[in-house]
C-alpha cells in the first residue's frame, strides 16, 4: 500500500539508525512490524491475566519429557 505521511525529520532519522535498514521505507516497515509485535504480546498478556492457562491435573514436565523421547524414536 503506498501512504503519504507527514512524519518529522528527526523521528525518520532516529528510526532509520535504530533499525539499521537501507532505506527509509524499510525502516518504516521494521519499525512499525516491531511496534505491533509488541503490542500483540501486551494484548496476550492482558488475555493471559484475566484467564491464565491452567494445566491439566497431574502435569508435569517429566512425563512431557518421556513423551517427546518416545515420538523421536518413532
Amino acid at each position: 500500500m503506498k501512504v503519504t505521511a507527514i512524519i518529522p525529520d528527526n523521528i525518520v532519522k532516529d528510526v532509520k539508525e535504530f533499525t539499521g535498514a537501507k532505506n527509509t521505507t524499510e525502516s518504516l516497515i521494521q519499525a512499525l512490524n516491531d511496534w505491533l509485535y509488541q503490542k500483540r504480546l501486551q494484548k496476550l498478556n492482558e488475555t493471559l491475566k484475566k484467564d491464565p492457562v491452567e494445566f491439566k491435573k497431574g502435569f508435569d514436565a517429566e512425563s512431557v519429557r518421556q513423551l517427546n523421547n518416545r515420538r523421536d524414536l518413532s
